[in-house]
């Protein structure tokens, strides 16, 4: 009878209870010792039902060794499984954090997107809406006619024209676009422009009627582009830009204060930004016809689908 181990036999419950306790200790882990405790009592119970002989291994110091068994083994199971329960809420909730934004992420991403209306394409944008009323009043300094009020004033068209050719550009390259250099742009375009052949026409140096068909075209098709948006967007053309250049061309050479042949020849440019501002605005009506038609057949033929 003294040869039964105690592991054996189930040994002693306190033993078992000892020995799984004292490995939870050494863990340092609730969890894991609550299931040292659960698989101590299991096998209590099953060691229990294999027979009367438990109670002959317990009286001959079958817990020494029982006891020492459970200790080693069972405990470091214990242990372990306590590990794993206490590990894994951890690994849950840091794999919850990878996936939960961080505080204040929108608000950051919003600063972001609010800070980059700063970038150097709306800046030179700024910069030629502020040149606007600099032209004007250098324009009309001294009753217009000084050569070297008209010579500044030139200067301040000149840089908006320049910088109309480049925050363009660097918008597009850089990935500068914003909506707010959607809108402001073509309105420093229409301003510094307007602003330059309105005084022109006031102080007797361009006729009205060329103000009046150079603005008229410009605004008419700003509208348009507006009114057919829905459908797609008209691209600018070729002609198109090439009336922009002659057309500051034409402007410019009409602000400084030029004579002789320079007088003649500016004539000649003007005359050439005036027809291609008419051909290119009446191109750009028929793209916007067969662009709305495009749209309204393909709605159409969207419409006949869905309902088939």
């Amino acid at each position: 009878m003294t040869g039964v181990p105690a592991s054996a036999a189930g040994g002693p419950s306190g033993a078992r209870r000892a020995a799984a306790g004292a490995a939870s200790a050494a863990s340092g882990k609730v969890p894991g010792a609550a299931v040292g405790r659960a698989a101590a009592r299991s096998a209590e119970g099953g060691a229990t039902g294999a027979g009367p002989g438990a109670p002959a291994g317990a009286g001959h110091g079958g817990a020494g060794h029982g006891g020492a068994a459970g200790a080693g083994h069972g405990g470091a199971a214990s242990g372990e499984a306590g590990a794993g329960v206490d590990e894994a809420p951890e690994s849950v909730d840091d794999a919850q954090g990878e996936d939960r934004p961080a505080r204040g992420g929108k608000l950051a991403a919003a600063a972001v997107n609010q800070a980059s209306v700063w970038n150097i394409a709306n800046l030179l944008t700024m910069l030629r809406l502020v040149l606007v009323p600099a032209f004007v009043a250098l324009m009309l300094a001294d009753g217009g006619y000084d050569p070297a009020w008209r010579s500044l004033a030139w200067a301040a068209f000149a840089i908006a024209m320049i910088t109309d050719l480049f925050d363009g550009h660097l918008a597009r390259a850089y990935n500068l676009v914003t909506d707010f250099g959607k809108i402001a742009d073509p309105i420093a375009d229409k301003a510094i422009m307007g602003a330059a052949l309105i005084c022109l026409s006031a102080l007797g140096d361009l006729p009205w009627w060329v103000t009046g068909v150079i603005l008229g075209r410009e605004l008419g098709i700003t509208l348009l582009r507006f009114l057919v948006i829905r459908y797609g967007v008209i691209p600018a053309s070729r002609g198109g830009k090439l009336k922009t250049l002659t057309q500051g061309v034409a402007v410019g050479m009409y602000v400084l204060a030029l004579t002789g042949w320079l007088a003649t020849l500016r004539w000649w440019v003007m005359a050439a930004a005036v027809v291609l501002t008419v051909v290119t605005g009446l191109d750009y009506v028929k793209q916007a016809i067969v662009l709305r038609r495009r749209g309204i057949a393909e709605r159409k033929a969207a419409l006949e689908e869905k309902e088939a």
